[in-house]
């Protein structure tokens, strides 16, 4: 469930910078993935480190 809203997300934010019919979309679409899983994980960090702190 949690990796199908990552990638819908992903999708739609790829789609403003690459046409969809491109030959790399997918490549792009999962780098913008791990993109937003790293960001989320940052997230949390800083969110724990400030919540100790």
């Amino acid at each position: 469930m949690w990796a199908r809203l990552v990638l819908a997300a992903a999708g739609a934010i790829t789609a403003v910078f690459v046409a969809r019919d491109a030959p790399n979309f997918d490549v792009i679409e999962g780098m913008v993935g791990i993109a937003l899983i790293a960001a989320v994980v940052v997230a949390m960090v800083l969110l724990g480190w400030r919540r100790k702190g």
